[in-house]
């Protein structure tokens, strides 16, 4: 694949940038960590060359400095709220994110939860974590906050809030989704830092928007195009404008809170550090693209993948019509229209073409690939086999999976596990590939080219089922459908 932007060069100048903060405040940094951690596949999107887990690897370059403390608001784990992209409560990802960030050799100090009012459910869940060797701190609710800065900022605002111990110069606050009170954990910690004497500072890492690419470049518009949902507005930074006479980029809700920090910042330390909103920031992303052609382009497909998942998601019922709209604006900012996705084209005209639904991937090389729906295989299916062996340079003629391999797995699904469509999921799919490769020189070099399908397009002319979504999210395919389903049931799995 085509690639934009320099891992390498980041990971080098992101943690050297870091490093260079922690020494502006005298050895002591609070870093506030948005978006993902792990497995930031937004970003390895839109900029081609990013890898899902940088963010760790260039901690784990600091491991030595590192603590980490996660903060989880108290109502959250009351609410039993899920992780829409995991579909596990927030109480338990804390778990996920303790033994995924142990196992990258980073340590994990403590965790806080916020806005603490002796829920039940969250005195549970403090019980739960200190039976497993965790130290746990409250931080409460403050009244009028963050507009009463005098109260905030007293020994009857953040003074009432457990003092979190840390051992390290760079304590990194993360938590497992927005509203977690994260940056009020870290003003917490430097108001009780100050009043023990400690010189301590604080910023702030989001990878999106990009401060230093235009409002209008496709990067930018990707991030707002992400976040339709959430009334996220990338706009100029007025303060960064009017200090330094330049124009930088940043989002509506740091440009609104920025003349609060910085009041509190002058009560705990007597002056703000910063001068804007972007200077809180310690972001490099805008330093390490390559090639930025290659990057516009895989961002204005970002775009229209948004795009395509706010219609589905309101065809499920699960979503309005007000992302759409935000999304077709930035869609027309981006001079982009659905044809510039050239898989939805060539899917929906395969599904004409045969009155069932089809499929379309985009190659490497520019060639697009089909698959329909047969009695055999569902399109899906048949697009993912002709897509190998085309990788593999397999003749098209070629079966992968003969009728004889393929109709005991349907008469399975059908007569003993209470199927009611007999076509095989693309998991089970890949594994009677994987059987076949067993004895099948031609199954065997299918499979080998599965590493080769990352990256590429895929448009569905109908919602598939969760189970072959999934199986595109982990092969690393950018899958697209259209907001139709197969069928009028009015429930589908």
């Amino acid at each position: 694949m085509q690639f934009g932007f320099d891992n390498d060069k980041y990971l080098q100048i992101q943690s050297k940038h870091i490093k260079e903060r922690i020494a502006e405040f005298g050895g002591k940094l609070y870093l506030e960590f948005g978006g993902k951690l792990f497995d930031d596949y937004h970003a390895s999107r839109v900029l081609p060359g990013f890898h899902p887990d940088s963010k760790i690897t260039m901690l784990q370059e600091l491991r030595d400095d590192v603590e980490i403390v996660i903060a989880i608001h108290a109502g959250d784990i009351e609410k039993n709220k899920v992780r829409g992209d995991l579909g596990i409560t927030y109480d338990m990802d804390v778990l996920r994110l303790i033994d995924a960030f142990t196992s990258k050799g980073l340590y994990v100090g403590s965790v806080v939860m916020t806005r603490f009012s002796e829920q039940p459910a969250a005195i549970a869940y403090e019980k739960k974590l200190k039976a497993l060797g965790l130290k746990v701190y409250r931080h409460y609710p403050i009244p009028g906050y963050p507009s009463n800065i005098p109260l905030i900022v007293s020994d009857d605002g953040y003074g009432k809030n457990d003092y979190i111990e840390t051992k390290r110069p760079l304590v990194v606050v993360t938590a497992p989704g927005p509203g977690s009170g994260k940056m009020a954990t870290c003003l917490s910690q430097i108001y009780h830092e100050h009043k023990r004497g400690v010189d301590a500072g604080y910023a702030k890492f989001e990878t999106f928007p990009v401060w230093n690419l235009p409002l209008s470049h496709p990067v930018n518009l990707a991030y707002e195009a992400a976040t339709a949902d959430l009334d996220d507005i990338n706009m100029i930074d007025p303060f960064h404008l009017d200090a330094y006479g330049k124009t930088v980029v940043n989002y509506n809700r740091d440009v609104e809170v920025f003349p609060v920090l910085s009041s509190m910042f002058e009560r705990i330390a007597g002056e703000c550090p910063y001068k804007s909103p972007t200077d809180m920031g310690v972001n490099m992303v805008g330093f390490c693209i390559s090639d930025d052609e290659c990057v516009r382009n895989a961002a204005k497909q970002e775009i229209l993948r948004r795009y395509y998942q706010a219609m589905c998601d309101k065809r499920k019922g699960n979503a309005g019509d007000d992302p759409i709209y935000r999304l077709e604006l930035l869609m027309k900012k981006a001079n982009l229209t659905v044809a510039d996705r050239p898989v939805v084209m060539a899917a929906n005209i395969r599904d004409e073409e045969t009155g069932a639904p089809a499929a379309a991937i985009q190659m490497e090389d520019g060639k697009i690939i089909t698959g329909k729906t047969s009695p055999l295989l569902g399109a899906s299916s048949a697009m993912l086999l002709n897509a190998l062996k085309h990788l593999a340079g397999i003749d098209d003629q070629v079966e992968l999976l003969t009728r004889e391999i393929i109709e005991p797995l349907q008469d399975l699904k059908i007569r003993h596990l209470g199927n009611k469509s007999s076509l095989l999921h693309l998991n089970e799919l890949l594994i009677a590939l994987a059987m076949r490769a067993v004895s099948n020189e031609d199954a065997r070099a299918a499979v080998e080219e599965l590493d080769h399908l990352a990256g590429l397009e895929v448009h569905s002319s109908v919602i598939l089922s969760e189970i072959d979504v999934d199986v595109f999210k982990k092969l690393g395919i950018n899958l697209t459908c259209e907001p139709v389903y197969e069928n009028n049931n009015l429930y589908h799995t």
